[in-house]
């Protein structure tokens, strides 16, 4: 019976935060090396590469970069995303847009660029959606346009890289972090709001990771006990 794998070489979007910072720190307790593409640097002091993921030609030129340096890739997981809540004729159209560039287009551009070094290592993918990619609330069409969009590119990403690269969607429901924190008051969760630690999400993620090569796990819902917006 296959032992699990070691983590190895991650490449983690938006990993100076949230999700992205508890995978971070995962990865490295586990023995793997985390390597962080975000706006601003880990403050955990993980290999960095700083980039706008809505530029996908430039998130693709920071991961050829990455695998140039790190001499390949085990693993991604595209944990950075963005929100912009509100009624569609309220929300200005660039922010509207820039929520589909990042959380959506920069995550297939980070993993179209990192497939052929997976494949060599027979890697691993993880992208990260949400409960709100699988059920629609009001307020909030750019970020379920988004997150439904990574449900069906995970998706067909998972036939047609079949036997090749290891691919999971996760699905997460809300956490503890500074996700929410520039939202109007209307769009914060309350004292009572039960969300879920990210490390605990992040564990989740690290078992995705470490299968062994043949095994993988397709999708994975994590969110707390009393989580609202699932199913």
């Amino acid at each position: 019976m296959s032992s699990p794998r070691t983590p190895g070489t991650v490449l983690v979007t938006g990993g100076s935060s949230g999700l992205g910072a508890a995978v971070a720190d995962a990865v490295a307790a586990a023995g793997g090396t985390p390597v962080v593409l975000d706006l601003k640097a880990p403050d955990a002091g993980h290999a960095f590469v700083e980039v706008d993921l809505a530029d996908t030609a430039a998130a693709q030129s920071a991961v050829a970069r990455v695998i140039d340096e790190q001499g390949g890739l085990d693993g991604v997981v595209t944990a950075a995303g963005i929100d912009r809540c509100g009624r569609i004729v309220d929300v200005e159209f660039t922010e509207w847009e820039r929520v589909i560039a990042v959380n959506l287009l920069g995550t297939a551009a980070v993993v179209r660029a990192a497939l052929p070094s997976l494949a060599e290592r027979q890697g691993k993918v993880v992208t990260v959606s949400s409960t709100l990619g699988v059920k629609a609330v009001s307020d909030a069409t750019a970020y379920c346009a988004s997150k439904f969009g990574v449900v069906g590119f995970t998706r067909a990403l998972a036939a047609e890289w079949a036997g090749q690269v290891g691919v999971t969607l996760l699905v997460p429901g809300g956490m503890w972090t500074h996700f929410f924190d520039d939202r109007p008051d209307q769009y914060k969760p309350g004292s009572d709001a039960q969300l879920n630690d990210p490390a605990q999400t992040a564990d989740a993620v690290l078992y995705a990771l470490t299968r062994p090569a043949g095994s993988e796990v397709r999708e994975l819902v994590v969110a707390a006990s009393g989580e609202s917006s699932y199913p």
